[in-house]
């Protein structure tokens, strides 16, 4: 239940952010927020751990199909721990940051960030084989969804009179 609460804390932030990264509130009420709450609900975290580079941007990983290397896709791995971020590949370079993001922000990110085609994230300390990726396609399928449903039973309104004036 106190995931819950966090997890609405951080969907607050972000519709009252919404306009400033072009998205109407009333969308991101009603289509945004409960699709990331959705998939953030079916996570072991509320925040995660992913890597920074030096001009602020995501560390993003290029992954290639083994039976079709020319097959790629673009993804960002959050990590339950700072350790684990920290020994992700072997990493250690003094201009890439590790940083804290509210599970809810980062899957908005990848809704809105169209270079990024998966989140991978590591929700077991230590355990590099457990992992769930959530692909930005499959995000932006569901969100697509709930805008149609809304545009097919829009909000009632009182009825006004057509001869008020």
């Amino acid at each position: 239940m106190e995931n819950v609460m966090y997890l609405d804390e951080q969907l607050e932030i972000l519709i009252n952010e919404a306009p400033e990264h072009g998205v109407p509130i009333p969308v991101m009420e009603k289509a945004v927020a409960p699709t990331l709450k959705f998939f953030a609900s079916q996570l072991q975290h509320e925040k995660y751990y992913v890597l920074h580079g030096q001009n602020r941007s995501w560390l993003v990983t290029t992954l290639s199909n083994r039976k079709n290397p020319k097959e790629e896709k673009r993804v960002i791995y959050a990590f339950s721990t700072k350790k684990d971020a920290e020994t992700f590949q072997g990493i250690i370079n003094p201009e890439i940051r590790i940083i804290s993001v509210p599970v809810t922000h980062l899957l908005f990110q990848l809704f809105s960030v169209e270079s990024i085609d998966s989140l991978i994230f590591r929700e077991f300390p230590g355990d590099k084989q457990q992992q769930i990726e959530i692909a930005r396609p499959k995000l932006q399928n569901i969100i697509q969804q709930q805008l149609r449903r809304l545009k097919l039973n829009p909000p009632k309104t009182k009825n006004i009179p057509p001869n008020l004036a």
